[in-house]
């Protein structure tokens, strides 16, 4: 395997000037972005089978061991406050549980019996995606939860720095990562584990972007939990309707916080009418807007909204 392999460049590594060692770690951060462009057809195809999949009522399911696993509950962790992705519908496996998130848990990886109950016990099934993360491609822990996940209906991406191994064989999607062998052979948290958290970053943002989550490259459903996101939360309003940050300030309190309400708000509807409007537009404050005639035409792929 590619990721285990100990590649002849770096035989004597140890004995290198440290700025030779730093210019070769930092050689591999550009080789994991060349992986990660060149897996992008992939990466949008899975993207895209995952928004359309989470338009209804479906969770995002996170699932790896070791680094791979930490990466990815990094990742969908920041869906909550960025995008104001329901905590129910995110769901994050990884192999030893919370414990595996400050330290490595002895044969975590090598569970099976417990992935494959985890998927079971929390009910995964067709409305969900679940996105499996493994370096290697052949974790079995990664491999038993994607594979029962899969046999319950529900959206399987695999993502995995070797080619043609099960885990992407199993995926509906399969993104491979040629990321090569590693400066140090075997450590998935150098070349590998760059390529998986761009390609997960990729991957979330497109789909929260698909979903409505972004309006004009600002995120309208950031969750204001901070006095820096309050201030945010005034300037995208500023920014969208031209209000001064007064009004901003009076449009969230009215909206208990919630920046796409505000917007409707300070656009001159009630919060009765600019919640049902969000509602009727699926959360897409675009369309929402198209309908009271505000900034340009509503997305293609949205149903014509009715107000009564």
């Amino acid at each position: 395997m590619d990721t285990e392999r100990a590649s002849p460049r770096y035989f004597d590594l140890d004995i290198w000037a440290p700025l030779d060692i730093a210019e070769a770690m930092i050689e591999g951060q550009f080789t994991a972005v060349a992986a990660v462009r060149a897996a992008r057809f992939a990466l949008l195809e899975a993207a895209l089978a995952a928004a359309e999949r989470l338009r209804k009522a479906g969770r995002l399911v996170y699932v790896g061991a070791g680094t791979s696993g930490r990466l990815a509950v990094q990742d969908g962790a920041e869906l909550v406050p960025t995008f104001s992705w329901p905590q129910e519908r995110l769901l994050l496996l990884i192999a030893g549980g919370r414990n595996a998130l400050l330290r490595s848990v002895e044969g975590a990886e090598d569970a099976v019996d417990q992935a494959a109950r985890l998927a079971q016990q929390h009910d995964i099934g067709g409305d969900d995606v679940v996105i499996a993360v493994a370096a290697s491609g052949t974790t079995p822990f990664t491999l038993s939860c994607l594979t029962e996940a899969k046999r319950r209906g529900a959206l399987t991406i695999g993502v995995a720095n070797n080619r043609d191994t099960p885990i992407l064989k199993e995926a509906d999607h399969a993104i491979w990562l040629d990321t090569g062998a590693k400066p140090i052979a075997g450590s998935t948290r150098i070349k590998a584990g760059t390529a998986q958290r761009i390609t997960l970053n990729v991957f979330s943002s497109v789909v929260m972007i698909l979903l409505g989550r972004v309006y004009d490259g600002l995120m309208v459903d950031l969750q204001a939990v901070s006095q820096k996101l309050v201030r945010r939360s005034e300037d995208i309003l500023t920014r969208l309707t031209g209000s001064s940050g007064e009004q901003a300030r009076e449009a969230l309190h009215r909206a208990n916080g919630n920046v796409k309400l505000a917007v409707l708000l300070l656009h001159g509807c009630d919060v009765k009418q600019a919640t049902d409007l969000l509602h009727r537009a699926g959360g897409q404050l675009r369309a929402a807007l198209a309908h009271i005639g505000k900034h340009g035409p509503e997305p293609a792929h949205l149903s014509d909204l009715t107000i009564s």
